[in-house]
């Protein structure tokens, strides 16, 4: 099951990054963000606005961690899109590194049997389950679909001009119906997911904007397409005027 704990993930070595990437050599700033982390933790010095494109300077196959690169451009993301909780950010960026593994993306539980590959088989599961499944198979429903419509938007456009597919809105209005039943479920409190899928379901369209612009500059760059051209023109109108 996916959880919020990204941050939790975070070791010694990452939060020495960051602390040298903020301070860009100054003990001065060093020692002001040292007092920073210890009164206050790391969220702090997480949300910094410069922190985002400072690790994508030094992105390297050793540098930095999958967990601190990806909950820190997600967060930005977010936080740009207006979407402020933090816990969302966490979950998400955990979503995103269990996606990134093997065929995660494609089975409700690392240990589950079935693999679904269309919007349409998970739906079907979800009414032909019982039981904690379920309640998987609905996450299950809301991640698949925010991890297709957020990350592989360029795919869905050109499926649908190729091939007939739906559009961002069929994915969109199943992404925010599983996060709601499963934040209606009994074990999204148990798990502290409740207020993560109730906040993703009602803001989808946000976290899906935020993933969308966290791909284009992260995931597939070089990619170009009018889809994209209209996501980028979308957002530098949204970015207030300084």
């Amino acid at each position: 099951m996916i959880l919020a704990d990204t941050r939790g993930r975070l070791t010694r070595n990452d939060l020495e990054l960051v602390l040298l990437l903020l301070s860009r050599g100054s003990a001065v700033e060093r020692a002001r963000l040292e007092r920073l982390l210890e009164a206050e933790g790391p969220d702090p010095l997480l949300d910094v606005p410069e922190l985002a494109e400072r690790l994508l300077e030094v992105r390297s196959i050793r540098v930095p961690s999958a967990p601190l690169f990806l909950y820190v451009v997600v967060r930005r993301a977010l936080l740009d899109a207006g979407l402020e909780e933090r816990d969302v950010a966490d979950y998400l960026a955990a979503l995103l590194l269990a996606f990134g593994q093997r065929d995660r993306a494609w089975r409700v539980d690392w240990n589950d049997d079935q693999r679904h590959s269309y919007l349409v088989d998970i739906v079907a599961d979800l009414e032909a389950t019982e039981g904690d499944r379920r309640f998987k198979v609905m996450a299950h429903l809301g991640n698949y679909a925010l991890w297709l419509a957020g990350v592989f938007p360029d795919y869905i456009a050109a499926r649908r001009v190729r091939k007939g597919g739906p559009d961002v809105g069929y994915y969109e209005a199943l992404g925010r119906r599983g996060f709601s039943m499963a934040s209606d479920h009994g074990l999204a409190d148990r798990l502290g997911l409740e207020s993560i899928f109730r906040t993703t379901s009602e803001r989808f369209r946000t976290a899906r904007s935020a993933l969308n612009s966290v791909s284009d500059r992260v995931f597939v760059p070089t990619v170009l397409s009018a889809d994209r051209i209209a996501r980028v023109l979308a957002r530098a109108e949204e970015e207030p005027l300084h």
